[in-house]
């Protein structure tokens, strides 16, 4: 692995765990991922995917996915309307039915089509409902968050030459003037 690649396999690890600084993360928990190679590389977002850039990125994640437990979801390009790719085990626990469709670099990004090939058993869904997300390029991840979602910013917002948002959520604060949110001892 070149220098380059593995400074972005390292910096996916760094800033994913950045972000569970501010929200833990265990086997009952998603964390979806989108990401633009593309742009990673400098180039237009959906231009110049690499699959070596996408095995960087999945190798870092999956690093810390594999110390913390928690799920991952990888989201396709907007050809295949951001689709996700995760394991049919994930889908199962989530109860998240599977669609039909295999994401290729040219439908769905090569992110979404190296994490296809390369979970145990990769299936899609339409969408999810995740307690966190790592967006990679501006790939636009919002719409598969919980409804309450919280801006977290990275020390450093670059893995290449793409730009990081990443975010947690949160439960809804319901109520009004009377409402109490914590349990007094």
């Amino acid at each position: 692995m070149s220098a380059a690649i593995t400074e972005i396999s390292n910096r996916v690890a760094q800033l994913t765990e950045e972000l569970l600084r501010h929200i833990g993360l265990d086997k009952r928990h998603l964390l979806v991922m989108g990401v633009s190679t593309s742009e990673v590389s400098g180039a237009r977002i959906g231009t110049a995917g690499s699959d070596e850039i996408a095995r960087a990125v999945w190798e870092g994640a999956r690093r810390v996915q594999d110390r913390y437990g928690y799920h991952l979801a990888f989201q396709c390009c907007e050809h295949l309307n951001r689709a996700l790719v995760l394991e049919r085990t994930t889908a199962e626990q989530f109860l998240l039915p599977p669609v039909t469709a295999v994401p290729v670099p040219r439908a769905g990004g090569a992110m979404a089509a190296y994490a296809f090939r390369h979970f145990q058993e990769a299936v899609l869904v339409e969408s999810i409902q995740a307690d966190a997300g790592f967006d990679i390029g501006d790939t636009l991840i919002g719409m598969h968050l919980k409804p309450v979602a919280v801006p977290v910013r990275p020390t450093d917002p670059r893995v290449g030459a793409a730009h990081v948002t990443m975010a947690k959520t949160r439960p809804k604060l319901i109520g009004g003037a009377r409402a109490v949110y914590v349990l007094e001892n």
